[in-house]
């Protein structure tokens, strides 16, 4: 019978550590995707930024040598990503594409003129910017117009904002609840054991005699929790990227690599912290108190 009981106790001690490891592996792994948001949402910002650029028209009689010297330059510019150069054939080659007629047929000439297409740096994708940009290229005599379309610039920053403003606010509350669900998990595993806790106390064991193997248990638990969850992160950016290969292909190893050491670190950490605490209750609890 008392081998039975053994079996048993074990059997619920297990299923204990079990359901705590697995509320924390998945509340680690909600962490785990808002962080890889929060480390990603300055990069996504910036890749955003730097599709939105402006289009330099070139003069007619302009020779494509000096063109080229323009763009040249224009690379050699801190507010320039990257330039790309539309001559007269290729850019009727695009109007055609777009209209689906041929339009130099029917006009008998080529009305439209060569141009650069500029993308900027995430920095300088700003109005102001823009305008800075425009005015000390205007007046350039090879140039004939600058376009750009400047409410979709400020449309763009302005709603990018706003994410970012409702990812740290949705940060901070997914953060408190994360941490509350850890600790209620742990304080309802260390209740089951609450008994022993105050029968090791009377019989003269120190606090941190007992406190001690509870948070190194509670501590492994953290690790095994902090372990799937990063395992279940990496297949979902795994297959994420294989999926939206445009969008997760400014990702890298090192970000990925410190975003599973930040889980594994905060699994640690807060089961340690818990653990110590909720022991500490039941030592300065009084023995009526636990009925």
């Amino acid at each position: 019978m008392a081998t039975a009981e053994d079996k048993f106790s074990k059997k619920r001690l297990r299923s204990s550590y079990f359901t705590v490891i697995v509320s924390i592996s998945l509340v680690l792994f909600m962490l785990g995707l808002l962080g890889f948001v929060l480390l990603n949402a300055n990069r996504l910002s910036n890749h955003v930024k730097e599709n939105i650029g402006f289009s330099i028209i070139i003069k007619e009689d302009i020779k494509e040598v000096d063109i080229f010297k323009l763009q040249k330059s224009l690379v050699a510019a801190k507010f320039t990503k990257s330039t790309d150069y539309i001559d007269k054939e290729k850019a009727a080659a695009e109007m055609q594409e777009e209209l689906g007629e041929d339009f130099i047929s029917f006009l008998g000439y080529n009305p439209l003129l060569p141009s650069l297409d500029v993308k900027l740096n995430a920095q300088y994708a700003n109005s102001d910017s823009l305008a800075w940009i425009k005015e000390s290229l205007s007046a350039n005599p090879k140039i004939k117009e600058i376009n750009y379309q400047e409410s979709l610039i400020a449309d763009v920053n302005k709603n990018i904002r706003k994410i970012s403003m409702v990812i740290l606010a949705f940060s901070g509350l997914l953060l408190i609840i994360a941490i509350s669900l850890i600790n209620n998990s742990i304080r309802l595993a260390i209740y089951s054991k609450r008994f022993l806790i105050k029968t090791m106390q009377l019989v003269g064991a120190t606090s941190s005699f007992i406190r001690r193997p509870f948070v190194w248990k509670s501590i492994m638990n953290g690790v095994y929790g902090a372990i799937i969850a990063s395992a279940l992160l990496i297949s979902v950016v795994y297959y994420s990227q294989q999926l939206m290969p445009e969008l997760f292909e400014i990702q890298d190893l090192e970000l990925l690599v410190s975003l599973v050491g930040i889980v594994l670190l905060f699994g640690i950490v807060i089961t340690w912290i818990s653990t110590a605490l909720a022991v500490s209750r039941y030592l300065r609890m009084k023995t009526d108190k636990m009925y």
